[in-house]
């Protein structure tokens, strides 16, 4: 697409957005009474208007029915809270690219790493390295460091970080398979972000799986499980098309807080391949992921459920969860597809506005295709001053300590317009810079 930077363009493409009413599913922040410019989705995504009454259909439900609400339906709910969490599985599924069997909302992002290593990751005497990539979120960085530290082994020894090339400071796919065919006799899994958090950076998540199972086929007693897969989907989901199950990927986890829009600290979820479901895979249990027709039976011995549900630990919390469902039908509804599409306009738009301005260097790929909703943005001098300045003018992103602005036009409530008015505030900015006031 041609751009043009002027606020007519803008408007223009907001005219045409298949997805503009959606804009008006979410509360927009105020300050003074006036609407900011939210583009900080990447960090916590705007409240649907159902979100409140989703809470409030609950709390009518725990006051008329009490503990009878896990098994009874109350007249204005969908289910009982007993089976709540299969509500959520048709539009998770659709997604991530999945079969309804295969997620399942639940616990916190790294509780649920954890759990997912306790079974995906089975070191031997010769094959116990992890294979990820330098600078990852630290929540995954200290998982994977107590984790193997839990198993007896030394973290300097067993974890194998990619780190980004200087010059860019991005990480090539092809560093990844390199990486992977230098140490692949050695590995026991492979796990790493699916979009990285700081430079914005979409992994071809499924070329990294299939190089894996390349050489998970190259012979000498090697079998697919060897060398498991996973993904940390925390700025992927909601963001970029996903195709887990076709990818063959093994498992994956994300929060449902940023893209998702489920709320702070909303609840996370998994993804366990099918192919997974009927392995006596190792795990750490819990009585909510036994097996439903006979979890009150009460007796020893743990029966997992079947599929991603096995996972399951602790009773989930309902009004978690009923914010969780109703964002994501909205996520459903509008469809990946046609968020992808106004997501790489929306950010095609914002690199065209960002190109004139020197002292701003984009840290996210160029290309659309490697990239989600958000840009990095490098400012070397007075970086955070700018970024205090898009502030004071309501442009609400994110600033990463020593020199990054991150700013995430979001295409289900972002429009063009919002951000034309960044490359205006940009232009005060550094004008106002110029003539040394």
């Amino acid at each position: 697409m041609m751009y043009e930077n002027s606020l007519d363009f803008a408007r223009q493409l907001d005219a045409n957005d298949p997805l503009r009413s959606f804009r008006e599913r979410f509360h927009s922040p105020r300050q003074a009474g006036k609407s900011l410019i939210y583009l900080c989705g990447n960090s916590l995504g705007l409240q649907p208007k159902t979100a409140r009454e989703a809470l409030e259909r609950e709390l009518d439900t725990w006051q008329n029915l009490g503990v009878e609400g896990w098994f009874h339906q109350a007249e204005a709910t969908e289910q009982p809270w007993l089976s709540y969490h299969e509500s959520c599985k048709a539009d998770l599924a659709q997604i991530v690219g999945a079969e309804p069997s295969e997620v399942c909302p639940m616990n916190a992002l790294t509780v649920n790493l954890h759990l997912l290593l306790a079974s995906f990751y089975r070191p031997t005497e010769k094959r116990y390295k992890i294979l990820t990539i330098k600078g990852d979120f630290p929540s995954d960085q200290y998982a994977l460091e107590t984790h193997v530290k839990h198993r007896g082994l030394n973290p300097a020894d067993t974890i194998i970080e990619i780190a980004p090339r200087p010059n860019d400071r991005l990480i090539h796919v092809t560093d990844i398979q390199h990486a992977l065919a230098e140490h692949a006799d050695e590995l026991a899994l492979v796990w790493m972000s699916g979009l990285n958090y700081y430079t914005g950076q979409l992994y071809n998540m499924a070329a990294i799986t299939e190089t894996v199972r390349q050489h998970c086929r190259r012979g000498n007693g090697r079998s697919q499980w060897d060398i498991p897969v996973g993904f940390d989907l925390a700025h992927a989901i909601g963001n970029v098309p996903l195709q887990l199950h076709d990818w063959g990927v093994d498992f994956a986890t994300w929060c449902s807080y940023k893209y998702l829009n489920g709320g702070p600290g909303a609840v996370s979820g998994v993804f366990v391949h099918e192919k997974h479901h009927d392995k006596n895979l190792p795990r750490l249990a819990g009585w909510w992921g036994y097996r439903e027709d006979e979890r009150f039976a009460m007796t020893p011995g743990f029966v997992p459920a079947s599929g991603a549900d096995g996972w399951q630990v602790s009773t989930p919390n309902i009004l978690a969860l009923a914010l969780h469902r109703t964002s994501l039908r909205i996520t459903a509804e509008a469809g990946m597809t046609a968020l992808r599409q106004k997501s790489q306009r929306l950010t095609g738009f914002l690199a065209h506005i960002l190109a004139p301005f020197t002292d701003i260097q984009l840290l996210t790929p160029d290309d659309p295709n490697q990239r989600g909703s958000q840009l990095s943005l490098l400012v070397r001098k007075d970086g955070k001053v700018l970024f205090q300045h898009l502030t004071a003018q309501g442009i609400i992103g994110d600033w990463r300590e020593p020199d990054c602005i991150r700013l995430a036009p979001a295409p289900l409530y972002n429009s063009f317009e919002d951000v034309w008015r960044v490359g205006e505030a940009l232009t005060q900015f550094f004008q106002t810079r110029k003539e040394g006031v």
